[in-house]
This record gives C-alpha cells, sequence and structure tokens, in this order.
C-alpha cells in the first residue's frame, strides 16, 4: 500500500494553505472575481511562499515527491477562499506536471531532458483537449498532428482551456491516424509560430482564473513533442482524468466548508421574532442535512483517493462517483446556504453568492454529471 501523508503533516499542509489564503486570497476575492481578473504575481506565490508546485515529482525534478493527497489537500484549502485560482492550480499541478511526469513514468521511458528541464521550470501550463464539437466525446476531437521528417504540424481549435491566455505550455490532445482511438499527447510551447490564443470571454463562475482558446494553425512543434507512446494518447487521457475528477471533488468539499461555516455562523448571530433563525425547523433542516452532505463527501473523497494511490480495479469508476457526487453536493449546500442568508445570500455582501456560481462549473468541468452516470453505469454492467 502507497501511504497517505501522516495526520501530522496532513494537518499542517492544510494549516498552512488555509492561513496563506485567508490573508492573501479573501481580501481581495470578490473584486478579481468582479473584474475577472487573474493575478498571477500572487499565483506565482503558491510556489515562492507556500512551495505547493510540483508536489506529485520527485526531487531530481523540483517536486517533493508526495503522494496525490497532498495535491487535494492544497486544492481543496485554496478552494475555501477562491475556487478560480484553485483551479487554475489544478490545471498546472494535476492537468500538466503531474500528468507529464506519469505518462512518462509508465510509459517505462526515461523522460527526455527537454521535458524535464519544463518541469523544473514550474512554469504556469495547462492541458487542452475540449474542442469547441468535442467536449464529452473526446474522441470526437478534430484537432490533427501530421507527422514529418523533422517535427509534428498542429491544425484544429481547442476551447475552453484553462490557463489557455497566460500558460506557457500545454499538454495537447490530437488525431494522429485514421483509427477514432489513434490519438497522442504532445507538449508544446505557446510562443511557438502558428499557435494564436483568446479568452473565451465572461463566465459565469470561476472568474479569476484564465480560460482561452488555443488555435493552431500550421503549428510546427519539435519529433521530442510526443509525450509517452505515439497514437497512445487516450492511455494517459484515461489514467489522468481520475486524478483531475478527485481534483474537482476537493475543489467541491473547500467550497461546502466555507458555505457550511458562513451560514452556521450567520444562523445563530441572525435574529428573527426575538429568537436566533437557528432555533427554526427550516433553517435547522438546511444545517443538519448541509453537514450532513459535508462528511459523506469528505469520506467518500479521502476514501476514493486511498483507492486512487493503491491503484485498487475500481479505482476509476469511484473516482466518477466521487466527483458526480461532490459536485451535486457543493452546489446543494452553497445553495443552501444562500438560503439561510436570504437577501444578503444573494448579495455580493457575502462570499456564498460567489461560491455558489464557482460550484456551478465543477457539474460540467472534468466530465459532466450526466456523463459520469453513464460511465458508472457501464463500468457496474461489467
Amino acid at each position: 500500500m502507497s501511504l497517505r501523508l501522516d495526520n501530522e503533516i496532513s494537518t499542517s499542509l492544510r494549516e498552512s494553505v488555509r492561513g496563506w489564503s485567508e490573508r492573501n486570497l479573501m481580501p481581495s476575492a470578490a473584486d478579481r472575481d468582479q473584474r475577472s481578473y487573474f493575478d498571477e504575481s500572487l499565483y506565482r506565490q503558491l510556489d515562492t511562499e507556500l512551495g505547493i508546485m510540483n508536489m506529485t515529482l520527485p526531487e531530481t525534478l523540483g517536486g517533493t515527491d508526495l503522494n496525490i493527497d497532498a495535491t487535494l489537500i492544497a486544492i481543496e484549502s485554496l478552494s475555501e477562499f477562491d475556487p478560480g485560482i484553485a483551479i487554475s492550480y489544478l490545471s498546472q499541478e494535476l492537468l500538466f506536471s503531474h500528468q507529464l511526469y506519469q505518462t512518462w513514468k509508465h510509459s517505462g521511458e526515461d523522460i527526455p531532458a527537454r521535458h524535464a528541464d519544463i518541469l523544473k521550470q514550474k512554469a504556469l501550463s495547462g492541458m487542452a483537449m475540449t474542442e469547441p464539437d468535442a467536449g464529452t466525446d473526446v474522441l470526437g476531437m478534430r484537432t490533427t498532428a501530421t507527422q514529418n521528417d523533422d517535427g509534428f504540424m498542429l491544425n484544429g481549435v481547442k476551447q475552453w482551456i484553462t490557463n489557455g491566455t497566460v500558460g506557457r505550455y500545454f499538454l495537447v490532445y490530437a488525431r494522429t491516424g485514421e483509427q477514432r482511438r489513434d490519438i497522442s499527447l504532445f507538449l508544446v510551447d505557446a510562443e511557438t509560430q502558428g499557435l494564436t490564443r483568446s479568452s473565451c470571454g465572461e463566465k459565469m463562475g470561476m472568474r479569476s482564473s484564465p480560460t482561452g482558446i488555443l488555435t493552431f494553425q500550421n503549428c510546427k512543434i519539435p519529433l521530442d513533442s510526443c509525450v509517452g507512446q505515439y497514437h497512445e494518447g487516450l492511455r494517459p487521457m484515461l489514467r489522468n482524468l481520475g486524478a483531475e475528477r478527485l481534483g474537482l471533488a476537493a475543489q467541491s468539499v473547500g467550497i461546502a466548508n466555507t458555505c457550511m461555516r458562513i451560514m452556521r455562523e450567520y444562523a445563530g448571530s441572525r435574529r428573527a421574532f426575538d429568537h436566533p433563525i437557528a432555533d427554526f425547523g427550516q433553517i435547522q433542516s438546511m444545517l443538519a442535512m448541509s453537514y450532513a452532505k459535508l462528511k459523506a463527501m469528505k469520506s467518500l473523497l479521502h476514501d476514493t483517493t486511498q483507492a486512487y494511490i493503491d491503484q485498487l480495479p475500481d479505482a476509476s469508476m469511484d473516482a466518477d462517483a466521487t466527483k458526480l457526487f461532490c459536485a451535486i453536493g457543493g452546489e446543494e449546500i452553497s445553495r443552501m446556504a444562500i438560503q439561510v442568508l436570504g437577501a444578503n445570500g444573494y448579495s455580493a455582501a457575502y462570499p456564498v453568492e460567489r461560491l455558489h456560481r464557482d460550484a456551478v462549473l465543477l457539474s460540467i468541468g472534468g466530465g459532466t454529471n450526466e456523463a459520469l452516470e453513464k460511465n458508472i453505469t457501464r463500468l457496474l454492467m461489467k
């Protein structure tokens, strides 16, 4: 069995990230949300002050050689204060750095020197899989990579890419053959000629995280850009989806943590009819059910993370179930927080309004609730 963080280290990491986030993220979170502003200098402090970049990578690649539970603790703790910053971190840590390293590790080949150097940089990065007409149906992607003597030529469009307008490097999935499963994974420098970037525009939530469109027009990349085996990009994609979905589940838990705390404090201090509103049965129902859901979310995330670390047979299905349950729970708890706070919850006076908007994405990104239900049922029937 692979070991999780022991309780002392886990508690220390959680308190460290929470404390930093409360001091540095919370005071300006509403302003960044309102302006759809990504503060890159603030984001960089996740490395320079907290040291939470590359946590699942070995020390030789600038990492701390920890299991994925360390990254999930960081994601959950950041999400309590600014889920937008947290999803940019998730994209860099789980969808880029973790996936790049793990793909080479599972290939049985040594990681190329250029790829290793890029990981050591800890540059703001991301992953590009979704397209305008291919989201849940990833095998319907149309972006192509045509091989020639000295490299590959990329053509196509990727959309809804986290860190898309600001990242330096991206892992890009592209079609490399005639068969539906002929997909390969490529490491692409955003400064490569033939790659242009634009914003996806205003979003409902997660506004402090930049979301972009990557357009490839005869974008030439070197031969060593291919990550892992040629035509075998589907394998690392499926392998990493579990990590992504656990990360998104951790975001839901973080959002629910803050909403639970705010509605509990508010229900104890807000008075109506000469009583704290916590004395009323309707409020008690919302508080009690939210607490029960949150406890279940935390337990499920904890157990599935261990299954993922231990590579148990049902870990993929359990990751789907965890993300599905936590996304629904986070959305429901944030909605209950708004209801408990009434007009205050509906306004920007309290962060629950912002957190609820952020929570909605987690039922869409990384596999919609409906797609996960389909996946779970298919696996159960096996």
